[in-house]
């Protein structure tokens, strides 16, 4: 079957070649396992049932799981994704998060209707880069109750240098005005836990703080239908053909962007504090985990 999923349109017949995203069309993961690392609504203290998918239709310069963007992984069928939803169930996973799923969407969806179907009843999270077709979303009604997406770019000239999609904010805007009409306004359990809503991410680069600012203006118009997580957690590895970008966030800038969102009256964000640039908050792809 010709896949034409994301946005990308690579016209590749999955079942005999790999598309733009380094797959096939057969369910391929690298890691299942509690992750402590999202956002506190999201990860809370006994983490968050993360599946990551190998393979990634973006492919950003500066990404931090490379060598799962590249395919590494184990391919499984969706029986044995739905074992993997309920084994992060029995370890205490606050819900199920699905890391860079776009391009198995389809086998998602089958394997989300089995899991409900056992009677999986934690909420599902679709941890995506935003680079996703509005008809995505809007098939996952019912089966997604969280959006933890990405927000990476308002101009197009930088995310085709960076991520080779010039048309990057353009999908991404429909994208997230699909997502908030799908689950709406953020909800949340009694313990602080995200029942549903979105979380829209923005990763700040260095240098880019102008952009960074078009970003959170954008955002700022949805109010309180969305949850803002603005991170200075950019990790430089093999950056040396783009010297711009080569090193971490500065203190100063990200304080001036905090700044700023405050200023434009942003509320409901989340900002992080400390020594987040480090290699060690990047999980091991090493070995399978979970698989």
């Amino acid at each position: 079957m010709i896949c034409n999923i994301c946005p990308r349109k690579c016209n590749v017949d999955r079942e005999k070649a790999q598309g733009f995203c380094g797959v096939s069309d057969k369910l391929k993961i690298s890691r299942a396992a509690l992750h402590f690392y999202e956002e506190p609504c999201i990860s809370g203290k006994s983490g968050s049932g993360t599946v990551f998918f190998s393979g990634c239709n973006l492919k950003c310069v500066y990404c931090q799981n490379k060598i799962i963007a590249k395919g590494f992984g184990k391919e499984i069928d969706e029986k044995r994704l739905v074992e993997i939803f309920f084994e992060l169930k029995e370890q205490g996973a606050n819900n199920i998060n699905l890391v860079t799923p776009d391009h198995f969407v389809n086998r998602i969806i089958t394997a989300l209707k089995e899991a409900k179907r056992q009677g999986l009843d934690l909420p599902i999270v679709y941890n995506t880069s935003g680079y996703c077709n509005e008809n995505v979303i809007k098939s996952l009604s019912g089966l997604v109750d969280i959006y933890l997406t990405d927000f990476k770019y308002f101009n197009s000239e930088t995310s085709k240098k960076y991520s080779g999609a010039p048309d990057y904010t353009e999908v991404a805007k429909k994208a997230l005005k699909a997502m908030i009409k799908t689950v709406g306004k953020p909800k949340f359990f009694e313990n602080g836990m995200l029942k549903s809503g979105v979380i829209v991410r923005h990763l700040c680069l260095p240098n880019f703080a102008n952009e960074t600012k078009d970003i959170l203006d954008h955002l700022s118009e949805y109010k309180d239908s969305i949850i803002i997580s603005i991170m200075n957690q950019f990790t430089p590895i093999d950056l040396e053909n783009y010297p711009e970008i080569n090193r971490t966030l500065s203190e100063k800038e990200y304080q001036d962007i905090i700044d700023y969102a405050n200023l434009i009256g942003i509320k409901n964000a989340y900002v992080q504090e400390g020594d987040t640039a480090k290699e060690s908050f990047i999980p091991s792809f090493c070995e399978l985990k979970g698989v």
